[in-house]
């Protein structure tokens, strides 16, 4: 049997497919990380942002367009880490080259696969051949050839020559030839791209659920018969608002929004198109949705019974309800992974804080949520992680509401002392700006984490389960002791030179490990202050601040 035609229910089930297949190997797609430590993250990265298009997609879709639309907007809100950004751009110049579709030929396919491609090169400001976008244009290009055949032979060509490519990656990027992996990226496409086409081929899955969307870990017996209810319902929807009901272009967003503020708090409400995010704590969930419907109809529902989240809080401390803030003039937004680190970040200045960092990358829409809490007028962000930097980019495209400007601070030391180092009280933005990047770009970072594999990684020679020491992209340090390791990597950036050495010590760390540790580094440098600070974090054992 051959398809001529797409549509879209079929390129549904390709999605899902292709979202099941990547979720099926992420595990493998994150191992092709070019350092040998537990920090990759682009499976998952990549999953949680095809998941995302595709739970917004309609079940029943009525065209093409709509459908490619719906799944690119998902992924745009839900992308995640570069790339997650990627890929959401990948899909969403193919839904551009599909506008105004019910269905599509082979050649229109063709068309807007060579749009996705356009897309993919522009959302990157300088890109770089060997990954995901060489993998793609290789085989679009070549898939493009076989155009005027069927369906299925489109993608076993788009397959074959994507498999050819991404072997090729190593030989385009010497840093992958070195680290004898092939891009991580890449590979994370060509998952997706074999599930589209085993769905093609009539071998369609769905995306199991999980401990994240089930009931896997809660403590169900928590709340029971005589409990009663403290906390209200955390409750999450995507609304699409329909010409029916209202005026889409006359309509604003702020009268959800006011709405949600008298029937509960922690309100967060923003629009994208014709779908509105909302996010709100409630004793009364279904006065909420009824309400909402006026407007629309729900793509997506959460309701959550937050007694169940207090239950499962560590420390088990009191969920403090949140207030609507006045708006400010100035905000700072970071990202952190560790209580020791947040309390740091706060200390130094910042005003909100999105949980994440290595390995745990967070959303696009998780930016726009922070910046509707933080309510300023000018908002400075700062991601401190080099793969955050384009999702929080993106979000600020998507912001309407105040001026965004991303400092792109690529490590935790960076954003540290640049959040410590903003004048609140100048109101020259630009300055600000300007001292900000000026500020990461002097800021030292070593960073100690173990080996999970040998590696041979320019001079440096690692085994596994060795604790290593890094400095951007090179390898400084190599012990099968932890301390060793940071001791040497401290030696390397000259601790001495510096009045100061922050020491954040990570959750796997013993306290007396870093306090023998911090005895070490001050009686070998003792013109410098050595200051230990729990961090909590995790995939980093040290992280090493120079100031």
């Amino acid at each position: 049997m051959s398809t001529e035609t797409l549509t879209a229910s079929l390129y549904r089930d390709m999605m899902v497919t292709g979202a099941a297949a990547l979720g099926d190997k992420r595990q493998t797609v994150n191992a092709l990380n070019v350092f040998p430590v537990p920090d990759g993250d682009t499976g998952d990265n990549m999953y949680m942002t095809i998941r995302s298009g595709c739970e917004a997609a309609e079940k029943n879709p009525e065209s093409l367009c709509g459908t490619a639309f719906a799944i690119s907007k998902g992924m745009l809100l839900g992308a995640r880490g570069n790339s997650g950004v990627i890929l959401s751009r990948i899909f969403a110049g193919l839904a551009k080259g599909l506008d105004g579709l019910e269905n599509a030929s082979i050649a229109q396919f063709s068309a807007a696969m060579d749009c996705a491609v356009s897309e993919a090169y522009a959302s990157v400001s300088k890109p770089v051949e060997g990954t995901i976008l060489t993998v793609l244009k290789d085989s679009a290009s070549k898939a493009s050839e076989t155009a005027g055949k069927d369906f299925e032979t489109y993608f076993s060509t788009f397959r074959k020559e994507m498999q050819a490519s991404l072997e090729r990656t190593p030989e385009l990027l010497p840093i992958l030839k070195e680290a004898n992996v092939v891009d991580s990226g890449g590979a994370g496409l060509l998952c997706i791209v074999e599930g589209m086409d085993e769905a093609l081929r009539g071998n369609v899955s769905s995306i199991t659920a999980g401990g994240q969307n089930g009931t896997s870990g809660i403590d169900l017996d928590a709340f029971g018969p005589e409990s009663e209810l403290e906390w209200g319902y955390c409750t999450e929807f995507l609304l699409r608002l329909q010409s029916s009901k209202i005026d889409l272009a006359a309509f604003n967003e702020d009268i959800i929004r006011e709405r949600l503020c008298a029937m509960g708090d922690s309100v967060v409400c923003f629009r994208e198109g014709s779908i509105v995010k909302a996010h709100v704590h409630t004793f009364k969930p279904g006065e909420v949705l009824n309400a909402c419907q006026q407007w629309g109809e729900f793509l997506t529902l959460k309701i959550e019974n937050m007694n169940l989240q207090h239950r499962e809080q560590i420390g088990k401390e009191e969920p403090k309800p949140s207030v609507s803030i006045p708006r400010k003039r100035l905000a700072v937004v970071t990202v952190a992974s560790g209580e020791g680190l947040s309390n740091a970040l706060t200390e130094a200045g910042a005003d909100y804080i999105i949980e994440g960092g290595q390995s745990m990358n967070p959303s696009t829409a998780g930016f726009i949520e922070a910046f509707e809490k933080v309510n300023a007028d000018t908002i400075l962000v700062f991601p401190n992680n080099p793969n955050i930097v384009m999702t929080a980019r993106q979000a600020a495209s998507l912001y309407g509401k105040s001026r965004i400007e991303v400092i792109p601070s690529k490590d935790f030391g960076a954003g540290y002392v640049a959040i410590a180092s903003v004048d609140h009280s100048d109101k020259d933005t630009d300055a600000l700006v300007g001292n900000a990047l000026q500020t990461i770009g002097g800021v030292t970072t070593g960073l100690v984490s173990r080996a999970i594999r040998d590696a041979h990684i320019g001079e440096a020679s690692v085994r596994e389960g060795d604790w290593i020491g890094i400095k951007g992209g090179e390898i400084l340090s190599d012990s099968p002791s932890r301390n060793q390791a940071a001791a040497v990597l401290c030696g390397k950036l000259e601790a001495g030179e510096h009045e100061v050495v922050l020491v954040f010590y990570g959750c796997d760390v013993p306290a007396e490990e870093a306090e023998a540790l911090q005895r070490e580094l001050s009686a070998g440098y003792r013109m410098t202050e050595i200051i230990l600070t729990p961090g909590g974090q995790p995939v980093y054992d040290y992280i090493i601040v120079l100031c």
